[in-house]
């Protein structure tokens, strides 16, 4: 009586097909950024209490891979306190990675931490928050306030 042999199904295809598919990826990964503004909206100045709020960073790469985000410390000369400004009048304030607002999103200089992720092999944007708070009880005059920061991603 013949033997019954079990169908065998060989990885050796799939595989070359896999090397042929990383092989065929361009050798440098292409990333993008964009970001949402913290809008704080309306500042009371005899308020003591902070003035909280978030925007987003979002990173999408061509390849799995791992990234760092950087923010600059905007018009401000540090990262501590960043300054909004309305002409000659400022207000300090400051970009954080977490909501314990503890920890300063910078460069990674002067007390500063960077925001690392990486994009995994569905290669979907990946958001972070960014966490902003007003420090309360500053005597600011009426205007509209601003500061521009550069996000950098590095890979």
């Amino acid at each position: 009586m013949p033997m019954k042999r079990k169908p065998t199904i060989s990885l050796r295809p799939l595989l070359a097909g896999l090397a042929l598919l990383f092989w065929a990826l361009p050798a440098a990964s292409q990333c993008s950024v964009s970001a949402s503004s913290v809008a704080y909206g309306s500042y009371d100045p005899l308020a003591a209490l902070p003035v909280d709020s978030v925007g987003t960073v979002t990173v999408s790469c061509a390849l799995s891979l791992g990234y760092n985000i950087a923010l600059s410390t905007g018009g401000a000369a540090s990262f501590s306190p960043r300054k909004l400004s309305n002409g000659p009048d400022t207000l300090n304030y400051n970009l954080y990675t977490d909501p314990t607002y503890l920890t300063i999103w910078g460069d990674g200089s002067s007390g500063t931490a960077t925001v690392s992720g990486a994009i995994g092999l569905l290669l979907l944007p990946i958001n972070h928050t960014v966490y902003g708070r007003i420090p309360g009880g500053q005597n600011a005059a009426a205007g509209s306030y601003s500061d521009t920061i550069t996000v950098t991603v590095t890979y």
